[in-house]
């Protein structure tokens, strides 16, 4: 079967969220089906990496998306009803780019991810080849929780990317043979907008081999010096607000009775904000970009997921277990998670809470500690499980050359 994948970002390396699931996508379908690749490109060094797909994707096709032009664009926007997504998500060189592949050799199935993509297999010429969308999650609900923390104007603007892209996803869903999600709340909120619209939880998984901790490492957890660890891209404004509370709210109330713990902000592309909380002297280190976080995660006492502003599921969550951390998350992190992961976390809210749920864990013995990460279940989580239901459901799809219904 010819499979068209057309994805927002090139998915190698699979080294942030959404990469990541895009990147085992890939994996997943490749030998058994001829896929071309359609991605967008932001950057020359995300550009650089197409030759690491080569033994993946039949073909890889890259167009680049003008960052300035586009936010130029995104303001007059702002008049219309064009969700800003479709605006700040764009390409001129990608239409040009479908048409050839239409023309010379057409798809058997349009596999969209994330709505920012889907929107391109719904119109010419892709609207009459059958599409299967993973949304992943529900986007517009994540710009929905956003506006209702945000100051004006943000306030307005998060909530018209909520309304308007929402209403963009209703229509995406029910053209598409199937729309895949992450868990089930992300089914709920998109199926509420689109009654009877084939909506699937497709799960994430996690690399069980490469996060597993090297031999011994349980012994030399930082028994004097605990480190506690957040990862995340930290200019997604959640991680970087996430971040900054960690920092400011709980840290201080950590190292009262820890003094000597450190805390690793690990992600890349640290904002100015994110950058100054290292001067604080309360040991807190701002890594920026790192090649492998694997290190962090298995020199780490405890892992943390400080979001309060989350949809889908936290790899970083599911990635620290792997690497034999207990981790300390919010409700809305708790709620998004396989329940297989669940006995390895703890759920707080308040700063009191979060600190006192760390300095348990970090007050446990690194037998202990890991003794509670294996009690997780992630056995059962492995990404060729999770995913092993895609290529069925692409079959099905491919079998109608119309839109729905079939």
């Amino acid at each position: 079967m010819r499979i068209l994948l057309l994805t927002h970002r090139l998915p190698y390396a699979p080294n942030r969220g959404d990469r990541l699931r895009a990147w085992h996508l890939l994996r997943h379908l490749a030998g058994e089906h001829e896929i071309t690749l359609v991605s967008l490109v932001h950057d020359r060094e995300e550009a650089s990496h197409v030759g690491e797909l080569a033994s993946l994707a039949h073909e890889t096709i890259t167009a680049h998306v003008p960052y300035l032009g586009n936010r130029v664009r995104a303001g007059f926007a702002l008049a219309t009803d064009r969700p800003l997504t479709h605006v700040l998500l764009d390409s001129p060189a990608l239409l040009p780019v479908l048409q050839r592949i239409v023309e010379e050799r057409p798809p058997d199935v349009v596999l969209a991810y994330c709505s920012s993509m889907a929107r391109f297999a719904v119109d010419r010429p892709l609207d009459s080849i059958p599409l299967v969308i993973d949304m992943v999650d529900a986007d517009s609900a994540k710009w929905a929780d956003l506006a209702r923390i945000a100051r004006p104007p943000l306030r307005w603007i998060y909530g018209r990317e909520a309304r308007l892209l929402g209403r963009f996803e209703a229509a995406a869903m029910r053209r598409a043979r199937v729309t895949l999600v992450v868990n089930d709340r992300e089914r709920e909120a998109l199926a509420a907008s689109a009654p009877g619209a084939n909506v699937v939880v497709l799960p994430n998984g996690v690399d069980l081999a490469r996060f597993a901790p090297p031999k011994g490492t349980a012994d030399a957890l930082h028994g004097s010096s605990p480190g506690i660890v957040f990862c995340g891209v930290m200019n997604y404004p959640p991680n970087e607000a996430g971040a900054v509370w960690l920092a400011r709210e709980v840290w201080p109330l950590v190292r009262q009775s820890e003094p000597a713990a450190t805390l690793w902000l690990v992600g890349a592309q640290p904002t100015r904000t994110v950058k100054t909380l290292c001067a604080t002297g309360l040991g807190i280190e701002v890594t920026g970009a790192v090649d492998d976080v694997r290190p962090y995660l298995w020199n780490a006492a405890v892992s943390a997921a400080p979001l309060h502003t989350a949809r889908g599921v936290q790899n970083k969550v599911l990635e620290a277990i792997a690497a034999g951390l207990p981790a300390v998350v919010t409700q809305v992190v708790w709620d998004g998670l396989p329940r297989q992961a669940h006995p390895a976390c703890r759920v707080a809210q308040t700063p009191g809470e979060f600190a006192d749920a760390i300095l348990t864990l970090v007050r446990m013995t690194p037998t202990e500690r890991r003794a509670l990460a294996n009690a997780a279940g992630l056995s059962s989580l492995g990404w060729e499980t999770t995913l092993a239901p895609l290529k069925a459901l692409l079959q099905e799809a491919g079998r109608c050359n119309i839109p729905p219904p079939c």
